[in-house]
């Protein structure tokens, strides 16, 4: 049984052993909670680009709750993935070239510093960019 298979086996064990039943699901919004941290302090609580370091910044923050509107009705998953990312851009914007952190790489070394996520950190930047993901994609107006 390979590391994860058997960390599996491991969680399922000991939800059954805690009473038999799964346990609910959190009520935490990982998403927004993420965004908070991580993005409002340039795009805003509510992802308008007002956010308080608007001003310092030499590009304004997008407004992250017009995407689909301006992608043709269509959230556009891929793209903001990349840009959260940033990882396989070429334009990399002021903070070097480029107009945001680079959250992958930024994501990638706080894993590594977690014995039980340094294993396979790409799993941990890819939850953390799917929960942004899916909030932004809830925060679109119609």
């Amino acid at each position: 049984m390979n590391l994860s298979n058997q960390a599996a086996a491991t969680l399922l064990a000991l939800t059954c052993a805690a009473g038999g039943t799964w346990a609910q699901p959190s009520s935490a919004d990982l998403g927004r909670i993420e965004f908070e941290a991580n993005c409002a302090s340039c795009h805003g609580v509510t992802g308008k680009g007002d956010g308080r370091l608007k001003a310092f910044l030499t590009k304004a923050p997008s407004d992250l709750t017009t995407l689909s509107k301006r992608y043709g009705g269509a959230f556009p998953n891929q793209l903001v993935w990349e840009v959260i990312d940033g990882r396989t851009s070429t334009d990399i914007g002021p903070h070097g070239n480029r107009e945001m952190p680079v959250w992958g790489s930024a994501f990638r070394t706080q894993a590594l510093q977690y014995p039980g996520m340094a294993a396979q950190p790409e799993w941990y930047v890819r939850g953390r960019i799917v929960a942004l993901l899916d909030y932004l994609a809830r925060i679109q107006v119609k």
